[in-house]
């Protein structure tokens, strides 16, 4: 259980991991697929790559489309970070459109960082996936401006919600790629 003393200038963070008996270059493949999250996901809708590209590749952009009950839809842009094949695959997460701040398009203050990390076990594969939030703005820094006493339940309550999309998409990623290996 997270400290309900964080404060999101911490940029707090969390991580989930599962063992997938599958080889790692298959795992990968559905790793980086970057509309896989959105079949497992309570939260993100659907992705889209922007400016022509159609493959991961560091700097490569893509737009997220998302729906929370409480803050309702929203955009966000996505950006590569890191691509180390059958390794790491990471983004950052800006507000392009302005909803909860300044728009931002660098990835200097990203709302969050997501990371993808696998590692080749015997029989298969270790995933990992890690998010830091902040420091820039997000619908969490909106909801600390209404209520700024309860900074660190909120902050908690957002990594709980992320744990969960987190162990959904581990989980479909782990049952798509033992389905593919057990059918090769």
């Amino acid at each position: 259980m997270p400290s309900l003393e964080m404060r999101y200038t911490d940029m707090p963070g969390t991580q989930c991991e599962i063992f997938v008996a599958a080889a790692t270059p298959l795992v990968w493949e559905i790793a980086i697929d970057i509309e896989a999250p959105a079949r497992w996901s309570r939260e993100l809708r659907r992705t889209e790559w922007l400016d022509g590209v159609a493959a991961p590749a560091v700097g490569a952009r893509f737009a997220g489309y998302n729906q929370h009950p409480v803050i309702g839809a929203w955009r966000t842009i996505s950006q590569i970070t890191e691509l180390d094949p059958e390794r790491a695959f990471a983004w950052c997460v800006l507000d392009a459109d302005g909803r909860f701040g300044e728009a931002m398009l660098s990835s200097v203050e990203p709302m969050a960082t997501w990371r993808f990390t696998l590692t080749p076990e015997v029989g298969g594969t270790l995933l990992r996936q890690t998010v830091r939030i902040g420091p820039g703005r997000s619908g969490l820094s909106v909801a600390i401006d209404r209520m700024p006493d309860k900074e660190g339940h909120l902050v908690a309550h957002r990594l709980d919600e992320l744990r969960e999309g987190m162990h959904a998409t581990l989980n479909g990623i782990k049952a798509a790629a033992e389905q593919r290996q057990q059918a090769d």
